[in-house]
């Protein structure tokens, strides 16, 4: 049904599809999640094409897919818990590091990954680039997920998009005031919280250090790996409940729970605005299973975190459009 609906739309106003990815970032950082932005963008071009025949240019085409997108958004949100980065749930690391896999949670309940490339646009000005960066990056998403789903539409189409006052009333169907009042309460929210980085972007030496962490990675020098890492690095790895601190910590987690690693081929990718790494981790038959995504902050020529997402279910890969078999890098 869907499928059909979006061709007829790309039929009728080729112009809707160009929208595409640009409404999956907004969708994105609305939902968290990269399999709810897709389906959530799905809908709304499901509905633009049911509704294009009223539409009749009353607004511009732009305003009229986010005021679908923005309504899709908020019914997918409505009585949802608040995804959330392992991090955010605990004060202290997961202890002991051997018993580190005991708990999990659902795939729902975690902030999700998504590539640069499936929202990033291409064509925009270096400041619009940086802006849309940094607002896709985890710790700025995951901060997002903290304010309801009116104020957190408010925040991104007042200070993402750069939308007036004026337009988003128009697009909630409310008031001035009440979008003010809305912007003011969730960057109060957003002030008080911890752990959300400036951006920056990277240099040289950055390629460099992303460079010497995919080769000791293959190589699975440890020791090597974790002369990268700031000594109070923290890694987490969704969906298991459990994060790391310091890299004394990460190197014994390597060896340990993590050991069935070695071996594994990778490849140097960008998401959440940040340098990454896809891993594919070696299987018993000898062939390769995708494994984990792994998105980095480098601060001062280190690593000073790690975001280990892992493909236990076999979909985030294909979510990202990572290729299944690491010989298709």
């Amino acid at each position: 049904m869907a499928s059909v609906a979006i061709g007829s739309l790309e039929q009728l106003d080729p112009r809707v599809l160009e929208h595409r990815r640009e409404l999956t970032g907004y969708c994105y950082r609305m939902l968290g999640s990269a399999f709810d932005a897709d389906d959530a963008v799905q809908e709304t071009m499901v509905r633009a094409w049911r509704g294009i025949a009223d539409f009749e240019g009353r607004s511009a085409l732009r305003s009229w897919l986010y005021r679908i997108a923005t309504n899709v958004c908020l019914d997918q949100l409505s009585g949802r818990k608040r995804r959330a980065l392992p991090m955010d749930l605990s004060g202290s690391p997961w202890q002991p590091v051997e018993s580190s896999l005991a708990a999990r949670r659902p795939g729902t309940a975690w902030v999700e990954p998504i590539l640069d490339r499936q929202v990033l646009p291409e064509d925009d000005d270096p400041a619009e680039r940086a802006v849309a960066k940094e607002s896709i990056r985890l710790a700025f998403v995951a901060a997002l997920q903290h304010l309801p789903p009116r104020q957190r539409a408010v925040l991104l189409l007042r200070e993402v998009l750069r939308w007036k006052a004026d337009e988003v009333a128009q697009l909630l169907d409310t008031t001035v005031a009440s979008v003010n009042s809305a912007l003011q309460r969730a960057r109060a929210t957003l002030a008080a919280l911890d752990g959300v980085p400036e951006p920056r972007p990277l240099d040289e030496d950055d390629r460099d250090l992303l460079a010497r962490y995919v080769d000791a990675f293959e190589r699975y020098d440890v020791d090597g790996f974790v002369r990268l890492l700031h000594e109070d690095a923290t890694q987490h790895m969704p969906p298991f409940e459990m994060w790391l601190r310091g890299r004394e910590d990460i190197g014994t987690w390597m060896l340990g729970p993590g050991a069935g690693c070695r071996g594994s081929r990778v490849l140097a990718t960008r998401a959440n605005g940040s340098p990454a790494v896809a891993q594919w981790r070696p299987c018993a038959d000898g062939g390769f299973a995708p494994w984990a995504l792994h998105v980095l902050e480098v601060t001062d020529g280190r690593v000073g975190h790690i975001s280990s997402f892992l493909n236990l279910d076999n979909e985030l890969f294909r979510a990202l459009g990572l290729p299944i078999d690491p010989d298709q890098r």
